[in-house]
């Protein structure tokens, strides 16, 4: 459905609309029970994740590249990594952002040992207390690295006049991202077609008007206008574990296979609250896949419960990578990635296609430890 007939659809009464969508109508007479999603700082978790990684058919020299947790905070502790396979086997980290990740190089892949990486970590849920302020202390040359352009993310030219439309009359930092927040969530819309996680190219979305995507598109579109907004923000990459406490199917993970559970979140900092969780595209995801019915208002009952909590928290349920655009791979020849949160391979000359399981075979599991 295109965005303009999202946008109609939105303005027609509900008698009227019941009549162009069939089985609207009996779907608002019974209306659903309002669902509970509230994440909130509590104990922490602590998980174990394996990641395998084979080469299927590939011969002679190869190299892999395995994300390693690389974010420390006050919702995430890095423990342990550990790592196996008949091949030369490092640690690394990209040189801007500092994303760790194990690189295998490979002498032979026909003849290669699966390469295996665990990980423990713990992680907890997290959600700001808005009626708590404080002066926030915070490096001013990070704030200012934190409202860069990306390659893909530019803060010029359609990007910056969108921002500056959609926060007009904001006087705030918090009423700009909030007026940000609302506008992504209403605006964009999941894409189940979209390949892996998208590629989150803001500037093309908003020049073509085509707001489908995934969580690399309409959380890098909600950071790019925050930059662009003079708000400080950044993309963080990761995996969700295990399934919601709070019995939404689409945000969580099975546990026994997670190739595919790549999920992207995104932070900005604010002056009195210091750095502040956000995740417009979950939102979208709910309201386009948790129930048969694709949802096209966020305060509808499944959806308004994550459209509130998603402005400020999010589940620890998820495992966070790291936050780096425009990833060179160490000893890589192909391009840059937009960014890195999954295993990535080259031989003969080339990269792999990592969505492409045919060529690319990896698994991911995760198991939930006692502390």
């Amino acid at each position: 459905m295109s965005t303009t007939r999202r946008r109609l659809i939105t303005g027609v009464p509900s008698v009227a609309l019941a009549t162009m969508v069939p089985g609207l109508l009996h779907a608002q007479t019974a209306a659903p029970a309002q669902r509970r999603f509230d994440p909130q700082p509590g104990p922490w978790r602590r998980f174990e994740l394996t990641t395998t990684v084979e080469l299927k058919g590939a011969k002679g020299p190869a190299r892999v590249w395995v994300p390693l947790p690389s974010v420390d905070s006050d919702y995430q502790r890095s423990l342990e990594n550990t790592w196996s396979g008949n091949a030369a086997l490092r640690s690394a980290s990209d040189a801007k952002y500092g994303a760790k990740m194990l690189v295998a190089d490979i002498a032979e892949a026909s003849a290669a040992t699966p390469v295996v990486v665990t990980s423990v970590f713990e992680t907890r849920s997290r959600a700001v207390d808005w009626s708590r302020k404080a002066v926030v202390q915070e490096d001013a040359e990070t704030l200012r690295y934190w409202t860069q352009a990306t390659d893909l993310m530019p803060t010029d030219g359609i990007v910056r006049d969108t921002a500056r439309e959609v926060t007009k009359g904001a006087r705030t930092d918090v009423e700009k991202v909030r007026l940000l927040y609302d506008w992504v969530a209403r605006t964009t819309f999941r894409e189940p077609k979209v390949r892996g996680c998208g590629v989150g190219d803001i500037k093309a979305m908003l020049e073509t008007r085509n707001f489908g995507g995934k969580c690399g598109d309409i959380n890098a579109l909600f950071v790019g206008l925050s930059r662009a907004a003079g708000v400080p923000a950044r993309d963080v990459y990761g995996l969700r574990l295990v399934p919601s406490a709070f019995g939404y199917r689409e945000l969580g993970g099975n546990p026994a296979s997670l190739k595919g559970a790549q999920h992207c979140r995104a932070e900005v900092f604010l002056k009195e609250h210091g750095w502040v969780a956000m995740d417009p595209a979950d939102v979208g995801k709910v309201m386009r896949l948790e129930t048969p019915e694709w949802i096209k208002d966020p305060t509808h009952p499944v959806a308004a419960p994550v459209y509130k909590a998603l402005f400020g928290g999010w589940e620890g349920n998820w495992l966070a990578y790291n936050v780096a655009h425009d990833v060179a791979l160490p000893g890589s020849s192909g391009p840059k990635l937009g960014f890195f949160m999954y295993p990535q391979s080259e031989h003969g000359g080339s990269r792999v296609d990592c969505l492409a399981p045919d060529d690319f075979k990896y698994t991911i599991t995760a198991r939930e430890l006692t502390a």
